[in-house]
Parts: C-alpha cells; structure tokens; sequence
C-alpha cells in the first residue's frame, strides 16, 4: 500500500519545495513558478491563501518535482517536529 498524501495548504508546499532545492522564479497571478537550480526542474504551485492544496494538484505537483511522498512527508516533518523559534542545524 503505498503512503498517505498529507492535507497541506500552499504555504507548506512551498516549504517543502525549497527544502527541496526549489526557488522561486516568479509569480503570475495566484500561482509561483519554481526551478530547482540542480536539474532545471520547474513546478507551478496555486498560491491560496487559507485553502489546501487539492490531492490530484499536489499529486502532480510531487510527479513534476520528482518527489515521492515519503519524501514529502519526509520535507514536512523537518519543520512540523520542530519547535516554532527552534533553527535547524548547520552541517
């Protein structure tokens, strides 16, 4: 069975996304567009504020990336495990 795609809202996503390796190139309307320097990948995520990102976008946003859901859940985690002022360690 394969792991359970979390509810995040557009603000999450692209935490992840930059943990990832993406940056923002730019915006156009209600959507980023991002580009992960390393590959050239690029994604587009709707920026709507107080709303999830549906399942089927996120699904497809992940595929474009090249991000599994462990890997995902994984990105979610750093920030949701820790404390709110808490800084991440430097390597």
């Amino acid at each position: 069975m394969s792991p359970r795609l979390p509810r995040v809202g557009c603000r999450e996503l692209l935490r992840a996304l930059k943990r990832a390796g993406f940056e923002e190139q730019r915006q156009r309307g209600s959507h980023m567009h991002m580009r992960r320097q390393g590959d050239g990948r690029r994604v587009t995520v709707p920026v709507h504020r107080g709303r999830t990102v549906p399942t089927g976008t996120l699904r497809a946003i992940l595929r474009d990336a090249e991000i599994s859901v462990d890997e995902f859940n994984d990105l979610l985690k750093k920030r949701r495990g820790s404390g709110r002022h808490s800084v991440d360690p430097v390597e």
